[in-house]
């Protein structure tokens, strides 16, 4: 297979850059509009309702919003006919009165009324500790990606990696921010396995630079990361294209349940790739990564070993 001879790590400034819009932007927006959390972290309640036909989401989305639920998020779960609605808490009202008024209300503008199959209640404090576990989680997956990295590595490319990783991470949840998508567990997920995609398309890269220090003696360090990206391109765009692929097909036509989740996955793995090729390496190259950082120790008197 032929190689590329792109000059990724010549051009570092420009993609440092552009990062650095994306994350500003992507950190700018989390700091004033937020995310839209989910039930799953605001608590509320959660109603499943069924019909013999196909519903129409659009017109009891409409009718929801007339009847003062404004906040309702409505879309189907598993088939068409069965349709899930979440609404945020309303003080002094009970879930059971709640979903009583829901069913009311959108069985006065369907011709086939609606038969509740469930209903769900998540109190505030439950979303509370949702969202601190999640945080926890981030956390600990950093951590643990620095650990290892460090030990496999060396701390220069463990820093590089959690840079990397981190901006995957800052970027998509900016997505949500900027473009208002409903961030739920479901996301939470999706941000999670992010973590681990990008880490290993940034360690194959990194594997491949550590071979090539030690193979490439005479070339200079710039020059290795730039041999080394190259080569590992056509496996990493081959790898995130048939990823990509998979997700295209969840996004349309794995239903509104897991929508969130697809999207989130889509843009991490596009970002996940795009860092491990832009921000990786350029990162601990700047941190001044050198061959001599990843050379094998020469065993003192190895040069006797074996004579008699």
């Amino acid at each position: 297979m032929k190689t590329t001879n792109i000059n990724f790590i010549g051009n570092r400034k420009i993609w440092l850059i552009f990062s650095g819009i994306l994350m500003i932007i992507s950190i700018a927006s989390l700091a004033v509009r937020g995310l839209q959390m989910g039930i799953d972290f605001t608590g509320g309640t959660l109603i499943e309702v069924g019909y013999q036909q196909a519903a129409d989401l659009d017109v009891l989305r409409n009718t929801l919003d007339g009847s003062g639920f404004g906040d309702a998020t409505v879309q189907n779960f598993g088939t068409a006919k069965d349709v899930l609605i979440r609404l945020k808490p309303h003080e002094g009202v009970s879930s059971a009165d709640l979903s009583a008024k829901v069913l009311e209300a959108i069985n006065k503008t369907t011709k086939e009324p609606a038969s509740i199959r469930r209903v769900e209640f998540v109190g505030p404090q439950v979303g509370d500790d949702l969202a601190e576990d999640g945080f926890l989680a981030l956390l600990y997956s950093t951590i643990g990606i620095l650990i290892y990295v460090a030990w496999r590595f060396e701390w220069k490319f463990s820093v590089g990696a959690v840079i990397a990783t981190f901006h995957d991470v800052i970027v998509t949840l900016g997505v949500f921010s900027v473009f208002g998508l409903e961030f739920d567990l479901t996301v939470l997920a999706a941000i999670l396995a992010l973590i681990g995609y990008s880490l290993n398309d940034t360690i194959v890269v990194y594997d491949r630079i550590r071979e090539n220090f030690r193979d490439l003696r005479k070339t200079s360090t710039e020059e290795i990361m730039n041999i080394s990206v190259n080569v590992t391109l056509s496996r990493t765009v081959m790898t995130s294209f048939t990823v990509f692929l998979v997700l295209v097909a969840l996004f349309f036509l794995g239903g509104e349940v897991i929508h969130n989740f697809s999207i989130a996955l889509l843009f991490g793995v596009v970002f996940g790739t795009y860092s491990s090729i832009f921000i990786a390496s350029p990162m601990a190259l700047i941190l001044g990564i050198s061959p001599e950082d990843l050379m094998i120790p020469v065993k003192e008197g190895a040069d006797f070993d074996g004579r008699p």
